[in-house]
């Protein structure tokens, strides 16, 4: 009986999943009871600090101004209400930014490539330099050198229906009437039409071989589409210009320098590491793919585009993950310039006002490990959506 005992517990622990799931179990507890113990100690602390907690002052007037909001927003309204502000103003900047970059990183990275001296030159200039300057003083040399010496207002740089002055840019604003619904209906009815039809083309094409300009189609698709429908709805839109008065430009809509700035910086400061993560990307190709292409009568930007840059999106997309988490993380650095997103509203102005750090800091904390969990959850989709497309 004693034998029997012995040797099945000695089965048990000689299993490599059991003994796994030992260490696992006890790494558990440990995170636990080293977790409740640092909470406990914070709680005891604050207690004999006098120092409330909770979330209660999100319902409090926030008391405070907000010069950068898309959704309305007065001094009146609740530190909640100033959270979601700052949390959208974060949001589209870290959005805008990634799209930029991108479109700036990929030219970059090709003219890097390129067969002419003056253009390959060029952007090697852009890449050494922008990549090797601390990004805060990149926003500093945009707000303080650049965006604050333009002209006043009453002097303004005009360029058509566009006003330039160091308030912002100004340009005019879409005011959309009864029957636009039609016209967002018909937009996404052609983007349904454009997808149908990628889809279509490449499984078209791996059937038959026959190339077809799936998405210069597309995009017409889409153009011919969305003009239809503005056409039935007799053009539900109108446009609220700007208008040059004595002392400041009023009406239309304003892009102040603060978004600018940091939009501008951004997007150029990352765009130039894309540039290199592309140029790697499509050196990483085999020189034969391009020498085989042209063997078949292909032009250049045709196999750059079905040859080449789908085989380079192996090795560009995972780097590339971590730029665009980098983009949306340095982001934080607007507040040195003004720019009303999360660190300056949340961990400035509201945790000064309230006193309540630990909430704050915990709140910022979440947005931007949601958001960087987020872009990274699209990437590697798409990461593993185009390795299944290589195979």
């Amino acid at each position: 009986m004693t034998d029997k005992t012995t040797s099945s517990n000695k089965s048990f622990l000689n299993d490599a999943g059991n003994r796994a799931l030992i260490f696992q179990v006890v790494l558990l507890a440990l995170v636990v009871f080293v977790g409740y113990y640092l909470f406990s100690n914070l709680q005891a602390n604050l207690a004999d600090q006098g120092i409330s907690t909770g979330f209660g002052f999100l319902n409090q007037p926030a008391g405070f101004p907000v010069l950068i909001h898309l959704i309305e927003y007065t001094e009146a309204d609740t530190y909640g209400r100033a959270f979601i502000v700052a949390l959208i103003n974060t949001v589209v900047i870290s959005l805008m930014g990634i799209v930029l970059a991108t479109v700036i990183g990929v030219v970059m990275g090709l003219a890097r490539l390129s067969n002419n001296w003056l253009v390959a030159r060029l952007a090697t200039v852009y890449v050494e330099t922008l990549r090797n300057i601390p990004l805060l003083l990149q926003m500093f040399f945009w707000y303080f050198a650049v965006l604050a010496t333009l002209p006043h207002p009453k002097n303004s740089i005009i360029f058509a229906d566009f006003f330039l002055n160091k308030r912002g840019i100004y340009s005019p604003n879409p005011i959309f009437q009864d029957g636009f619904g039609i016209v967002i209906a018909g937009f996404i009815l052609s983007i349904i039409a454009s997808i149908a039809l990628i889809v279509w083309a490449k499984k078209r094409q791996t059937r038959t071989g026959l190339w077809f300009p799936a998405y210069w189609s597309s995009l017409g698709v889409i153009v011919v589409i969305t003009f239809l429908a503005l056409v039935v709805s007799g053009f539900p839109i109108e446009f609220d210009l700007p208008q040059k008065s004595r002392f400041n430009v009023t009406g239309g809509m304003v892009l102040p320098p603060e978004f600018v700035a940091v939009l501008v910086a951004l997007s150029t400061y990352t765009g130039a590491f894309i540039a290199e993560i592309v140029r790697a990307g499509i050196l990483s190709v085999n020189w034969g793919q391009t020498e085989a292409a042209r063997s078949l009568g292909l032009k250049d930007s045709l196999t750059q585009r079905l040859i080449v840059l789908p085989q380079a999106l192996r090795v560009i997309i995972p780097p590339l993950t971590s730029q665009f988490l980098n983009l949306a993380k340095n982001s934080s650095l607007g507040a040195a310039i003004a720019y009303p997103e999360l660190v300056a509203v949340v961990m400035g102005t509201t945790l000064n006002q309230t006193g309540q750090a630990i909430e704050n800091i915990g709140l910022c904390m979440l947005v931007y490990g949601t958001l960087s969990l987020t872009i990274s959850m699209f990437m590697n989709w798409y990461n593993k959506k185009m390795s299944l497309m290589e195979r």
